[in-house]
C-alpha cells in the first residue's frame, strides 16, 4: 500500500485491532481511448487554459483530455478520484498547482485508483494532499478553487438540459458519485466551468443519447438549472441562461446527425418551435444537420 501525504492519518489509539495480511493491491488497467472519445476530448480541452485547475475522473475519456493538455500551463488538480492519465502531465511540469487558489501547489484527492506506477508514485509523495470524500467533495470548498473546469458524464441529456448519468431507465448502473458536487462547486467559482460530456450515441450508433425525454424510471441527477456547458464529438454548447427553446436548438446541433431530424420533429409537436418555415438560423442550421 502506499504511504499517502495530506489528512490521512489515524492515531495508534484510534485503531482496535490489527490484522497483518499479504497481497498485491488491486489495480485498475487503462483502456485506450476510442476515436469517439478523442473527439469529446478535444472538445472539452478547449475550455481547459493555462492556470485552469481541474477535476475529471476514470476511464477512456479523462485520460484523452489529459492527452489534450500537454501544451498548457500551470495546471491544478482537485478531484475526487485520481488515475494514472495524471503522472505524464506531472512529470512535465503542465500539473504543478502553482495557480491554484486553495490548497497552491498541491493535488488535492479523495480517492487513487490505477497501476501500480500511480500507487508508487503517490507514496509518500508530498505533492499530493488526500482528504475524506466530505471535504474534496464539499461544493463551498470546490468553488474555493478559480478557474476550475469540473468534467462528469452522463448516459443521457435531454433536449431541456436533465441529466441522468447513474441509471437506463429504473435499472441502477453506478451510484451518482460526486457529480452534482463538483458542478454546484464549479458554477459558483470565479470563472469556474462545469461540463457534461458524454458520445452522441449509444449501442453502436443505434441510439441518440440526447434525447427528447429521458427514459421511463430515469433519475435525474443533474438538473437543468444546473447545467451549463455539455459536449459531444459534434461540438460543446453552453445552455446556462437559455430558454427552453434555446436549449433543444443547442442539443440537437451536438447531437448526431442521423438523429436530428428526429429531435426537431419532437419540438414541433411539443410546440417549442414554430412550423418548420418559420426557424431561426440557429434552428435552420440544425435542421439541416450541421454542427453548431
Amino acid at each position: 500500500m502506499p504511504r499517502t501525504c495530506g489528512n490521512s492519518h489515524l492515531h495508534v489509539s484510534e485503531i482496535d485491532a490489527f490484522v497483518e495480511h499479504s497481497e498485491p493491491v488491486a489495480e485498475l488497467q487503462p483502456h485506450p481511448s476510442s476515436e469517439t472519445q478523442r473527439l469529446i476530448a478535444r472538445n472539452v480541452a478547449s475550455l481547459i487554459e493555462d492556470g485552469s485547475t481541474i477535476q475529471i475522473g476514470l476511464g477512456g475519456l479523462p485520460d484523452a483530455i489529459l492527452g489534450y493538455l500537454t501544451d498548457r500551463k500551470n495546471l491544478g488538480v482537485h478531484t475526487e478520484v485520481l488515475s494514472d492519465g495524471a503522472i505524464s502531465l506531472i512529470e512535465a511540469g503542465v500539473i504543478n498547482g502553482r495557480c491554484k487558489t486553495f490548497h497552491p501547489n498541491k493535488i488535492v484527492v479523495a480517492i487513487a485508483l490505477g497501476t501500480r506506477k500511480l500507487y508508487e508514485f503517490i507514496n509518500e509523495n508530498s505533492f499530493f494532499e488526500f482528504m475524506p470524500n466530505r471535504y474534496v467533495n464539499d461544493p463551498f470548498l470546490i468553488a474555493q478553487n478559480d478557474r476550475i473546469v469540473a468534467i462528469n458524464s452522463a448516459l443521457q441529456v435531454d433536449l431541456t438540459g436533465q441529466v441522468c448519468a447513474e441509471s437506463i431507465g429504473p435499472q441502477f448502473y453506478s451510484g451518482f458519485g460526486g457529480q452534482l458536487d463538483f458542478i454546484r462547486g464549479a458554477t459558483r467559482a470565479k470563472d469556474g466551468k462545469p461540463v457534461i460530456a458524454l458520445p452522441a450515441t449509444a449501442k453502436n450508433g443505434t441510439m441518440s443519447r440526447i434525447v427528447p425525454m429521458l427514459n421511463p424510471g430515469a433519475g435525474v441527477l443533474t438538473t437543468r438549472a444546473d447545467v451549463h456547458y455539455v459536449a459531444t464529438e459534434f461540438g460543446i454548447v453552453n445552455l446556462f441562461g437559455k430558454s427552453v427553446r434555446e436549449r433543444a436548438e443547442l442539443l440537437i446541433s451536438i447531437a448526431h446527425p442521423s438523429f436530428r431530424e428526429e429531435l426537431f420533429d419532437h419540438c414541433l409537436r411539443a410546440r417549442w418551435f414554430q412550423r418548420p418555415d418559420a426557424k431561426t438560423p440557429q434552428a435552420q442550421a440544425v435542421y439541416a444537420g450541421s454542427a453548431v
